[in-house]
């Protein structure tokens, strides 16, 4: 099987994570596609234009390009995309078939997978899903999704020839929440750029930054609910070295991105910390290198997680994490040893353990090293060879039929 075309609605794999709905499903993407494409898999992937000027298609590198379909004005949000749902569909198929065909189509995220279902059906191709984040699983963290979008990613499981999950934990989430879906569901684990993400020089990059010498706590990923800058916040306060400042790199993002930016100052100025926090505009994915490397501990305070590529990189430089007891983190942490996880996202706990880091620097050094070499088990090359080993196992055998 050699043609793949790659569906990402709602977010292209160009857009830089931290802005707008850019997230950690970018470098997914991405980085996926280009292993698939260095391995000879000719991989096309499909993306809404989401402003004017771009070019209809991008020759990323050999066998991988980025198609810009156009479907409704630049600027909808998230929320309105399942407007232009039918539009996209019926643009990408076009597409496909101008192109000469695809062998396999594989959809991120659910407003994809909708993309993905009707793709099938219209060009009787197998379908892959990587839904990257459930309605029901965030439900358990605390963030209701509409009736709308659980029922659509219930109509996507009822007919998807495979599903990808991202860790063991997550294939443990979905049977339990979900059930045996009709089609197979196979653990293919994201991996990490070693190339960028290693460990380096820390006064290095604390000078790149124009950091001194006072403890770093890192926060990287957007602002919203979800991701717990509000619980980053409250560590710091309840640190015993007082020395310490917070660095968050990062953009608001979503629905409640704005209001959770609001909230989250002024729990900064509630808790008089105004001059300890300090906000980073989003940074190309290549550059976060430097953060995590400059940083004492990278906190991870997320109300779920399908898996946690902050860790997996903040880990792969050498740096302690501390994260929430959740989803791809329990997979990803080994408590105490490559780092530390907390439950219920307790900001004292939190704060314990990150006192303990910058108190016992031999601590630190034996945990951030562990971490290193456990992240090295992390590739995406061989997160590409699990998909397209998922990809080859569709070549034989009938679709699934709707359930």
């Amino acid at each position: 099987m050699q043609r793949v075309a790659v569906i990402s609605m709602h977010t292209s794999p160009l857009a830089q994570p931290g802005v707008g709905d850019g997230g950690g499903m970018n470098v997914y993407v991405r980085e996926l596609v280009s292993a698939m494409a260095q391995k000879s898999m000719q991989c096309t992937t499909y993306t809404r234009a989401w402003r004017e000027g771009l070019p209809k298609v991008v020759e990323v590198e050999p066998n991988h390009k980025i198609v810009h379909i156009e479907a409704g004005s630049f600027d909808l949000s998230k929320d309105e995309l399942l407007n232009v749902v039918d539009l996209f569909t019926q643009r990408v198929a076009d597409h496909i078939e101008e192109s000469g065909g695809a062998d396999v189509l594989h959809a991120n995220y659910w407003l994809s997978g909708l993309v993905g279902h009707r793709l099938k059906h219209q060009l009787g191709l197998p379908l892959v899903t990587t839904f990257h984040t459930l309605a029901r699983v965030k439900s358990l963290g605390g963030d209701t999704e509409s009736v709308v979008r659980e029922r659509a990613e219930l109509e996507i499981i009822g007919c998807a020839d495979a599903i990808c999950v991202s860790c063991p934990e997550e294939l443990s989430q979905f049977r339990a929440l979900y059930g045996q879906s009709p089609g197979v569901v196979n653990v293919a684990s994201p991996g990490v750029a070693t190339a960028f993400f290693s460990p380096g020089d820390r006064q290095g990059a604390r000078r790149a930054l124009k950091w001194g010498n006072k403890p770093l706590l890192l926060f990287v990923g957007r602002i919203q609910p979800l991701k717990g800058v509000d619980v980053a916040v409250q560590t710091l306060a309840k640190l015993e070295n007082q020395d310490a400042e917070l660095m968050v790199v990062g953009g608001a993002s979503g629905s409640f991105g704005s209001s959770e930016s609001s909230h989250v100052r002024k729990l900064i100025s509630d808790l008089g910390l105004t001059g300890r926090v300090h906000f980073v505009e989003p940074q190309p994915h290549h550059l976060l290198s430097t953060f995590y490397r400059a940083a004492d501990v990278v906190l991870v305070p997320s109300r779920s997680e399908s898996f946690g590529l902050v860790a997996l990189e903040a880990a792969a430089c050498g740096i302690p994490v501390v994260a929430s007891a959740v989803g791809g983190l329990l997979n990803l942490i080994e408590h105490e040893r490559t780092g530390f996880l907390v439950k219920n996202r307790n900001a004292e706990s939190f704060a314990k353990h990150v006192d303990q880091l910058l108190a016992d620097p031999f601590l630190s050094l034996t945990i951030g090293n562990n971490a290193a070499q456990r992240a090295k088990n992390y590739s995406w090359s061989s997160t590409a060879d699990s998909v397209i080993g998922v990809y080859e196992s569709l070549r034989v055998g009938q679709l699934v039929a709707c359930s």
